[in-house]
């Protein structure tokens, strides 16, 4: 049985390629549909036919574990089939352009591309040049439009409505693209959106419903119902935003001090994956009770069977057995 959201569903897009560009009714539907996915993860048979016939292909360019297995899982309870695409041993290492990537994968007849790559605005680019169902998995700087879907959908089975609710984030806002989709999201849902970081990570351009805090102890006193680490994004940093590493974990990351105050208040802890211990927090933050990071990465599976059942690919092409009935006399 195909699970069904209460409220009557918008209209379906066919790719999903950021944040910005969702309503917040939109958001709340995939909330919606996402819960009953997640009921079937308790069934001895955790599969809907919803997708059977489609196949999804993973386009990632840049390594991932977490979202690449994700979508994968989410796609193959859905009865869709999957392919995985190893980019360092594709012809792209030869030097075929992106476009042509795209165009040999869509002869193959793929009804939808989960596409992760280290420059910005690439999944989109690829969806103006597909009739296949586009999701950005992750591009750049921009946008992680599944990851603030996941989260958000964590938050609310912990904290329930939005409305009133604090969210802090910490860390690498400037290069974080999960930062950016999460703070957009949180404050579409009616949330307020704090951030901290060192003052370098911090984008001058922030918006304005954004407030900026320049200690955690300030930003502790915000009273915020959930603090969200975010991984320090090295591998996109082309200069030295702080002395060490040591210096980060003392002045930004979860120290025992800080972990001590946030259990007395009760406060949920999150994090994207993969954690670097001992710089955004020490081994202590995994075994709280309000850490959510392992819910997270179970909601990601629920969220991503709900983008791609919501998704719907502009394929005209007629279907073998609709072809076959209308010939037979």
């Amino acid at each position: 049985m195909i699970p069904e959201a209460q409220n009557p569903p918008p209209r379906r897009r066919k790719d999903l390629l950021d944040i910005e560009t969702l309503s917040p009714d939109e958001i709340t539907f995939l909330l919606e549909t996402a819960r009953p996915f997640k009921d079937l993860f308790t069934r001895s048979v955790k599969k809907v036919p919803a997708l059977r016939g489609k196949t999804v292909l993973n386009l990632f360019f840049e390594p991932s574990t977490r979202t690449r297995a994700s979508f994968e899982i989410a796609a193959k309870r859905l009865s869709a089939d999957v392919t995985n695409l190893a980019v360092s041993q594709s012809s792209v290492v030869k030097g075929e352009s992106i476009l042509d990537t795209v165009d040999t994968m869509q002869s193959m007849k793929v009804d939808y591309m989960v596409v992760r790559h280290g420059a910005s605005g690439v999944p989109s680019f690829i969806a103006r040049h597909t009739p296949a169902s586009v999701v950005n998995a992750g591009d750049g700087y921009h946008a992680h439009p599944t990851q603030a879907l996941l989260d958000a959908f964590t938050m609310k089975e912990a904290l329930g409505d939005f409305p009133g609710r604090k969210i802090l984030i910490v860390g690498d806002i400037l290069h974080s693209r999960v930062s950016r989709s999460v703070s957009t999201c949180a404050h579409k849902l009616g949330m307020e959106v704090g951030v901290f970081g060192p003052s370098t990570l911090i984008p001058n351009g922030h918006p304005s419903y954004m407030q900026v805090f320049d200690s955690f102890e300030s930003a502790l006193q915000w009273e915020p119902d959930v603090i969200y680490l975010l991984r320090l994004q090295l591998e996109r940093q082309s200069a030295h935003f702080f002395p060490s590493m040591r210096e980060y974990h003392n002045l930004f990351g979860m120290t025992r001090e800080r972990f001590r105050q946030v259990e007395k208040r009760g406060l949920h802890i999150m994090h994207p994956g993969p954690v670097n211990r001992g710089v955004e927090l020490v081994d202590e933050v995994l075994s709280y009770e309000r850490c959510l990071i392992n819910r997270q990465v179970e909601n990601g599976i629920a969220t991503r069977m709900a983008v791609l059942y919501w998704l719907q690919p502009e394929l005209t092409a007629p279907k073998f057995e609709e072809q076959e009935e209308e010939t037979t006399p």
